[in-house]
């Protein structure tokens, strides 16, 4: 088994100031929840399992992938809107 992952470690706060960032949006599209018993204070994959024996690297950085992600969905409305509409839990901004 192979954990794939960039090498690049952030906290969720970071993640989530880089995410509005590149979505053009502020800290006040954030709903804040209180911690949940036993929550995760760290996400970390080692990857160098699959960098060792598959010689694996990543084909972007963090940065060019994350915005490339935003575009994606930017982009693809249609294909992710009626999902969410569907699901009844979030109305699209």
């Amino acid at each position: 088994m192979y954990n794939i992952g960039g090498g690049t470690e952030l906290t969720n706060r970071e993640l989530t100031g880089l995410l509005l960032d590149a979505c053009g949006a502020g800290w006040d599209r954030v709903d804040h929840v209180p911690d949940r018993k036993g929550h995760d204070l760290r996400y970390s994959v080692d990857w160098s399992k699959a960098r060792d024996e598959l010689g694996y690297r990543p084909r972007h950085d963090f940065a060019a992938g994350l915005a490339a992600t935003v575009a994606w969905y930017r982009d693809n409305r249609a294909w992710w809107e009626p999902l969410k509409r569907r699901s009844g839990r979030h109305p699209v901004r």
